[in-house]
C-alpha cells in the first residue's frame, strides 16, 4: 500500500508537490523535472542520495525509479548506477519491415537468428495462412536489434508451399520482405496488425536485456499479397521502454 505524505514524514518532498500526493509520486514528479533537462547518458543520484535529499525510504525511492525505467525514462545498469535513458525510438505504423524502418531511424538494423523450423501446421493458424491443416509452414524466431542494441522478439510463420527453399535465404539473414520480393515475386499490400500491451517473461527479458516485468508492446501482424493471398502471421514483443508508435488518422 502507498503512503501518503505529512508534514512531519515527508518534508522537502511534501512542500514541494503538496501534503496528499504519495511519496512516490512526488519524487518521480521531481526526477521528471529534472530529467527533462539532462542529457541521454546523465547519471542520477543515487538511492541512498534521494532518499536523504528528500526524507523518504529507500523503499520509496525504489518504486519511483521503477516507474520511470518501466516508462523508458531511467535506464539502469547493475554495478554502475541509473542514468537519464535515449528517446523512445517513434515508429510510424505501416506496411514495411523492421529493417526499413530502422534504417529511415537513422539506425543500423540486424538480427540474431534463433531459431528456424519447418513444421506443420494445425488449428487457427493453417486458417490464417489459408493453408490445410498439417501442410508446412515455415517458422522463424529473430532477435531484432539497432545498433547492437536488443529491440524486439519477433516470431513469422509463412506458408512453405508458396516459398519453396526460403529456409536458405532468412538463413542469410537481412529482410524478409525483400527477400520474399526479390526470389519470389511478392509484394504485401495490406495488413492486420494489433497492438496489445503485456509484461516480459523471464525468457523475453533475459533476450530483450530487460527486467522481468518490464512492460512490452505485444504485436501480431496479418499480411496479404497483392494478388489477396495470405503471406504471414507474426507475433513480435517490443520493448516498451525503448519504442512507441505513431500513426496518422484521416477523417
Amino acid at each position: 500500500m502507498l503512503e501518503t505524505t505529512t508534514t512531519g514524514e515527508a518534508g522537502a518532498v511534501a512542500g514541494m508537490r503538496g501534503q496528499r500526493e504519495p511519496k512516490y509520486w512526488a519524487l518521480k514528479q521531481h526526477l521528471l523535472d529534472l530529467l527533462d533537462v539532462l542529457p541521454p547518458g546523465s547519471p542520477i543520484p543515487t538511492e541512498r542520495a534521494l532518499a536523504g535529499e528528500f526524507t523518504v525510504s529507500r523503499t520509496t525511492v525504489r518504486q519511483a525509479l521503477a516507474d520511470l525505467t518501466a516508462e523508458g525514462r531511467l535506464h539502469r545498469v547493475q554495478g554502475k548506477g541509473t542514468f537519464a535513458a535515449e528517446p523512445k525510438l517513434a515508429q510510424r505504423l505501416q506496411l514495411s519491415s523492421y529493417t526499413e524502418d530502422m534504417r529511415k531511424q537513422g539506425l543500423k538494423p540486424s538480427s540474431k537468428l534463433l531459431e528456424v523450423e519447418e513444421l506443420p501446421v494445425e488449428g487457427d493458424l493453417a486458417k490464417l495462412l489459408g493453408i490445410r491443416t498439417g501442410a508446412k509452414i515455415l517458422r522463424l524466431r529473430r532477435l531484432r536489434l539497432a545498433d547492437s542494441q536488443p529491440m524486439a522478439l519477433e516470431t513469422t510463420h509463412l506458408p512453405l508451399g508458396r516459398f519453396r527453399g526460403l529456409r536458405k535465404h532468412v538463413s542469410a539473414g537481412g529482410s524478409l520482405y525483400a527477400v520474399l520480393r526479390e526470389h519470389y515475386g511478392v509484394e504485401l499490400e495490406r495488413a492486420e496488425e494489433t497492438i496489445e500491451t503485456s509484461l516480459a517473461g523471464p525468457q523475453e527479458a533475459e533476450m530483450l536485456g530487460a527486467d522481468v516485468g518490464m512492460p512490452v508492446l505485444m504485436l501480431t501482424r496479418h499480411s496479404f499479397a497483392t494478388d489477396g493471398k495470405p503471406v504471414e502471421f507474426a507475433r513480435a514483443i517490443y520493448r516498451g521502454d525503448r519504442y512507441k508508435f505513431v500513426t496518422t488518422l484521416l477523417p
